[in-house]
C-alpha cells in the first residue's frame, strides 16, 4: 500500500524543498540589494507614479460599485449567449424565448440603472 503513495509523497518533498531554497534565496538576496541601493525616493510609498494625498481607507463612490456590477451583468450575459447560441438549433423555440425573457430582464435592469444616474459621472 505505500508503494502507491510513494511517488506522491516524494513529489511533495522535492517541492516544499525547492519552494524553500527559492523563497529563502529572494530573501537573502533581496535583503543584500535592499541594503546597497536604500534610498529615499525607491523606498517612499507611492501610487500611480504621484505621492499619495489621501487616507487609504478612503470611501469610493457607490457609481464604481454600480459599474462593476454591470460589468459582471453583461459579462454573465455573454457567458449564457454562446452556448445558448451552440445549441439554438437542438432546444428550438423554447430556448429562443427562455433568452428572449432572460435578455428582457436584463435590459430593464440596465434601463433602471441608467435612470438611476449610475452611468453618469459628472
Amino acid at each position: 500500500m505505500l508503494q502507491n503513495y510513494l511517488p506522491v509523497l516524494i513529489f511533495l518533498t522535492v517541492a516544499t524543498g525547492i519552494a524553500l531554497v527559492l523563497m529563502s534565496l529572494g530573501l537573502i538576496i533581496g535583503r543584500v540589494q535592499a541594503k546597497a541601493k536604500d534610498d529615499e525616493a525607491k523606498v517612499s510609498p507611492y501610487e500611480c507614479g504621484f505621492e499619495a494625498f489621501e487616507d487609504s481607507r478612503m470611501k469610493f463612490d457607490v457609481r464604481y460599485y454600480l459599474v462593476a456590477i454591470l460589468f459582471i451583468i453583461f459579462d454573465l450575459e455573454i457567458a449564457f449567449l454562446f452556448p445558448w447560441a451552440v445549441v439554438l438549433d437542438t432546444i428550438g423555440t423554447f430556448g429562443l424565448i427562455a433568452m428572449g425573457i432572460f435578455l428582457f430582464i436584463l435590459v430593464v435592469g440596465f434601463i433602471y440603472e441608467w435612470k438611476k444616474g449610475a452611468l453618469e459621472w459628472d
